[in-house]
């Protein structure tokens, strides 16, 4: 059976080892450089396996396909042990006492003799939260009763088949790509070295009988002929694979998959060219109703060849030098044939399959931790879905009983908390806001919550039209209270001038995923009559003229996930530094500088376009951006530019500095508080003296090392930043692209919530710069 075709690509991403525990075994056959690390064996002791993990495949191999050579005489021995190694019986002879007295539980402790788990709970966890609306449907039913009539048979290597189709076709298309069929098959086999047969034809050949299970069968060009070394994974199928009434394996379900795990992994070493690991292999084990995975691997080159007992020698290597592991046994298929999709069963399957894909075609373009990560907002979303539909039918906070439905009334001044201070406007979630456009007319939005760090003045929102789409929300002072408060001059800057900022880049063409986008801006209309004199004048009420901006996206600042999560790794860094600089190339074209890059300032979010899981850095809170000379940016001690501390104004190379102060936080750097100026000036003449920004970024990426030095010689200085050059060259290190023209791209925001003009509304209008 071969995979169909998909849709279209997702975007790379690398991979981290593969499970935490999965083990590199060293190979006599394989030339590498090889690290120690323990790894378990079956007696329930820790031994030394030599340990290795490329930096170009989860499995340690080369995702150049080297070629590894063998001596001629050990390949010959190994090929003549594997053609001796062919009695099962023997081999389970030699094995089964030993595996009897060592799995299971012991009945003194209670406590499990032999074997650690072979996949953590929080592994399963994190794939099942990667997997979220993923479509995985079996559409072959499992038979209760597989082997009571020959058409039951038949009916079982259909479901079998049709389950392990959907499982690789759905991981394929998650996590490497969409687009093109996977590069597998699956077939079925009698016996070890035994041909591969579709199911299809072993039915017609009547040869169902003597079939053992199903292979995962890598693609090898143009070749027709399948040999055993292709095989990724193997599925065995039994009548029965429990230990009596026990839910354990029996010895003689785990004596058979070892005796196959063993065959692959000689067969893989055989193979001149590998682009499948040979140190270890997954095998499942299926009846009707449960199933477990199996993983055997060790260092071959421990084996002893030359005895005349194969199976003995097997069971010594198996004993002493291989690391064999058993997941637990749980159900995967309900009493109507259907798998329990999400159950621990399914889970473990899913799991063995994505390490076993990674090990033939390296690491995926999207991680399982990055996918997992997406979940915070998916469930964000469905929150959202939940609110509105037990609101659906709520009266919204300005309406009172009595009232016809739509007509605002004016609440009791004395009783509504939100105007007895009337410092600061705070909102209330669930409270919904008139929102007065001149471009687009009234608009309701609903408050969600207050976002990360107690800002009240910005807020999570939804547009009442489009309900499902998170925005954020900021709330301007009023104008009456501008001159007394130098905080509600800060909101002056968030609000009216960050709106004007970013219709001057719309205005001019500047569109970019690394940009924010405005999406309504305006006044609030308040609660009860309104006394103002003209559409553009304002009344005494407390929240009458308060500006209102709302943009998109929605995401988290870089210093909360640095104080949840710690600092970035070399990845995040390159991609965070490869988004910025898009978008302020992307801002410049209009003779725009941010002035205020800070952590505070810059969000991650997770693009959600579509199936397309992709991680964004982007600059937001425009409100201090630079337009002309006269204009003065933020004063930060830690993140300005020395130029900005020491004249208050911005030299071409001011954002691109306080952006390598900014990497240099969010990757772990020591950045002492400054109390002045002058210390601060003194701090960036001292780190860069000593070049310990360059040295600290070297240790993340040599890219982020010559993105610095390149910047260090620009400070102060008139040259502009060539950002089209440093953006090629980390579009190579973040996606692999060679492109040049890749991260020359600006590309189009999609949203369903685009306005066609936004223009400076009357809330908004007569600030200046």
């Amino acid at each position: 059976m071969k995979f169909g075709s998909q849709q279209s690509d997702l975007v790379s991403s690398p991979e981290q080892s593969v499970n935490g525990s999965f083990r590199k075994f060293a190979s006599g056959f394989v030339r590498n450089d090889l690290d120690s690390s323990p790894g378990q064996s079956l007696d329930g002791s820790f031994r030394k396996s030599n340990s290795v993990i490329s930096t170009h495949s989860v499995s340690g191999v080369s995702s150049s396909s080297k070629y590894f050579q063998t001596s001629r005489r050990v390949y010959k021995g190994l090929k003549d042990f594997g053609r001796k190694f062919i009695d099962q019986e023997l081999f389970n002879q030699s094995l089964d006492n030993w595996i009897s007295e060592n799995y299971g539980v012991d009945q003194v402790t209670g406590e499990q003799t032999v074997l650690k788990p072979l996949f953590l709970t929080d592994e399963l966890r994190k794939l099942d939260l990667a997997l979220e609306g993923v479509l995985f449907q079996q559409l072959f039913r499992m038979p209760c009763s597989p082997l009571a009539s020959k058409s039951a048979k038949e009916d079982v290597y259909h479901a079998l088949e049709d389950f392990l189709h959907v499982i690789v076709n759905g991981l394929w298309r998650t996590f490497w790509r969409k687009s093109g069929p996977p590069p597998f098959s699956l077939s079925c086999f009698h016996h070890p070295g035994s041909k591969f047969y579709a199911v299809e034809k072993a039915i017609l050949r009547g040869r169902l009988e003597e079939l053992r299970g199903l292979a995962l069968i890598s693609e090898n060009g143009n070749n027709l002929k399948v040999h055993w070394n292709q095989v990724v994974e193997l599925v065995l199928f039994r009548q029965n694979i429990l230990s009596g009434n026990e839910l354990k394996l029996s010895v003689s379900t785990i004596c058979e998959a070892l005796f196959y795990g063993v065959h692959i992994l000689i067969s893989r070493c055989l193979r001149k060219s590998r682009t499948i690991s040979d140190d270890s292999v997954f095998i499942m084990v299926f009846d009707s109703k449960f199933g477990a995975v199996i993983k055997l691997g060790g260092d071959l080159s421990k084996l002893e060849l030359n005895t005349g007992d194969p199976y003995q020698s097997m069971a010594h290597w198996i004993k002493c030098h291989a690391e064999v592991l058993l997941s637990s046994v749980e159900t995967i298929w309900n009493r109507l044939g259907n798998a329990n999709w999400g159950d621990l069963g399914t889970l473990q399957v899913l799991l063995a399959t994505f390490y076993s894909i990674v090990q033939c075609n390296g690491p995926p373009r999207k991680s399982i931790s990055s996918l997992a990560s997406a979940h915070s907002l998916r469930l964000q979303k469905r929150r959202i879905e939940c609110r509105l539909a037990e609101n659906e039918n709520a009266k919204i906070p300005y309406q009172q009983d009595g009232y016809q439905h739509g007509e605002i009334v004016e609440l009791d001044h004395s009783d509504n908390p939100l105007v007895k201070n009337t410092t600061h406007l705070k909102l209330r979630q669930g409270e919904i806001l008139l929102l007065e456009d001149q471009q687009q007319g009234q608009k309701s939005f609903q408050i969600q919550e207050s976002f990360i760090g107690g800002n009240y003045f910005l807020y999570g929102a939804i547009s009442l039209d489009y309900p499902t789409q998170l925005l954020t929300l900021y709330v301007g002072a009023h104008p009456s209270r501008l001159e007394p408060s130098w905080e509600d001059m800060s909101l002056w800057y968030q609000v009216q001038r960050q709106t004007k900022v970013l219709n001057i880049l719309k205005h001019q063409g500047v569109s970019s995923k690394y940009l924010p986008e405005v999406i309504a801006s305006g006044r609030i209309l308040h609660p009860g009559p309104c006394k103002k004199q003209s559409p553009s004048g304002r009344c005494d009420h407390p929240r009458c003229g308060t500006p209102i901006l709302v943009t998109l996206p929605v995401g988290e600042p870089l210093s909360y996930i640095v104080a949840r999560d710690g600092p970035f790794s070399s990845d995040d860094a390159l991609r965070c530094c490869r988004d910025c600089l898009v978008a302020l190339r992307s801002a410049a074209t209009a003779s725009v500088q941010h002035g205020d890059i800070s952590p505070e300032n810059i969000i991650r979010v997770f693009n959600m376009q579509g199936t397309r899981h992709k991680v964004l850095y982007i600059p937001v809170s425009w409100g201090r951006a630079v337009l002309e000379d006269r204009d003065s940016p933020a004063i930060n001690l830690q993140f300005s530019s020395s130029h900005a501390l020491q004249h208050g104004k911005l030299c071409p190379a001011s954002d691109a500095e306080s952006l390598v102060y900014l990497l240099f936080f969010v990757t772990g750097g020591r950045m002492h508080p400054q109390d002045s100026i002058e210390s601060a000036l003194q701090w960036r003449e001292k780190s860069w003296a000593t070049r310990s920004i360059q040295q600290h970024l070297g240790e993340v990426s040599p890219l982020l090392k010559a993105f610095s030095d390149y910047v260090d010689s620009l400070c102060g200085t008139p040259y502009p930043v060539d950002y089209d050059i440093w953006v090629k060259r980390l579009n190579r290190a973040v996606d692999g692209s060679g492109s040049a023209d890749r991260g020359k791209m600006i590309e189009e925001v999609a949203m369903t919530l685009r306005l066609e003009n936004v223009a400076e509304s009357s809330g908004t209008s007569g600030g200046g710069t």
